[in-house]
């Protein structure tokens, strides 16, 4: 099934250049309203868009035909086209139609299908796939004269690009992957005031359990490390193995997770020491829930706290974690020590949720009714690998 874009001018209030049928309402649009953008030209694709790229608050954007790997990373700044840069440093193409490698330490600058002429009100910010960040595939959108990775202005008319890094596995894309997403809004964040915050806070509406030894701050949800599993002698996370093959990331439940993969148990204490530059896969201790009128992202904790880093993709959709079990679902944690070792210790404040009010309930969320992957997740690798039996 494929959504159709319609002239903008036949869709479009011309005085407030908002996509007919669409929400006026501050906040984070929702599946519908992205629906509509696409269809009133405000999402413009090379290809059409396919039902099934549209989230229930963001969309997924799709690699185009070609790559182009370049020496170093950039920002194309005030005044500069993102090619012309690409061009002036000679870059490599890469055909994208049949296929392509893309190296560990390699980057590469891919233009994306999808083009936006956003209206004045709405911006955007992007974030990596899900299976993106587990991979350890570092991502960032870039935007036509940007000045900042992963934030598209408010009424920003022009052409979107993404920078691929990937760091642990060297990975096999083609044209239409898709690696990131981005989420719309519409005037400043909504969150939660205090006090709100703090009920649903303490009434696991948010997160569970609620632990009263990490309490809110500027309106942001902690999460804590789980190192512990289901118990002695369960596996407490994944360290990846360095110089394992390629990753086709179209094939899904494909790869033997052991091939890629070191198991990490809880064993006598429930620490674990990250080694400089290795990659992790680690989960939060609590069970994380979206209710369906917010969104939330996942945020740095602050970073005196230690020179590593957690989580990569940030977004969690509306739904996350609300099946009718009411049990949760983990935040999957993609974790990497900066320069030198560190000791993480279970319940460990390693992240915050900002949680935003959506501008419209959507119409979809998150779940097996629209083929989430990693609805009711504990830890979980990416969906590219066998499960783990004892997982």
């Amino acid at each position: 099934m494929t959504l159709t874009k319609v002239k903008l001018d036949d869709r479009t209030d011309p005085d407030s250049g908002r996509a007919a049928g669409a929400s006026s309402a501050a906040g984070v649009q929702p599946h519908q309203v992205i629906r509509e953008y696409v269809r009133a030209g405000i999402i413009i694709s090379a290809m059409p868009v396919a039902a099934e790229q549209i989230q229930p608050a963001s969309i997924d954007l799709r690699l185009g035909t070609h790559a182009y790997r370049v020496r170093a990373s950039f920002l194309p700044g005030q005044g500069n086209e993102v090619l012309r840069k690409v061009e002036a440093m000679d870059a490599y193409h890469i055909d994208l139609t049949n296929g392509a490698v893309l190296e560990t330490g390699k980057v590469y600058v891919i233009p994306l299908q999808e083009s936006l002429q956003l209206p004045q009100h709405v911006r955007g910010f992007a974030n990596p796939k899900s299976s993106t960040g587990r991979l350890d595939i570092l991502t960032r959108l870039i935007t036509e004269e940007g000045t900042v990775f992963d934030q598209i202005e408010p009424g920003y008319k022009g052409r979107l690009y993404l920078e691929v890094a990937p760091q642990t596995f060297s990975i096999v894309v083609r044209t239409n992957t898709r690696l990131n997403q981005v989420r719309f809004q519409r005037g400043s964040g909504i969150g939660l005031v205090n006090g709100a915050l703090r009920r649903r806070y303490r009434d696991g509406d948010l997160v569970r359990p609620f632990d009263e030894r990490h309490p809110l701050a500027d309106n942001l949800v902690p999460v804590t490390i789980d190192l512990k599993g289901a118990g002695f002698g369960s596996i407490m996370g994944y360290r990846a193995r360095r110089f394992a093959d390629r990753i086709d990331l179209e094939l899904k439940g494909h790869y033997d997770w052991e091939d890629y993969w070191e198991p990490i148990y809880f064993r006598k204490e429930a620490s674990l020491t990250l080694n400089p530059g290795e990659f992790y896969i680690l989960a939060t201790r609590e069970m994380v829930r979206v209710p369906h009128e917010f969104a939330a992202e996942m945020v740095a904790y602050e970073t005196r706290s230690g020179e590593y880093r957690v989580h990569y993709a940030g977004f969690f959709d509306p739904g996350f974690g609300c099946d009718p079990s009411g049990r949760g679902s983990k935040a999957v944690l993609e974790v990497r020590s900066h320069d030198v070792p560190f000791i993480l210790e279970h319940g460990q404040p390693v992240g915050w949720l900002r949680y935003e009010k959506m501008a419209g309930r959507p119409d979809q969320v998150y779940g097996q009714a629209i083929g989430s992957s990693y609805q009711n997740q504990g830890l979980a690798l990416a969906k590219q690998f066998k499960p783990v039996p004892s997982a």
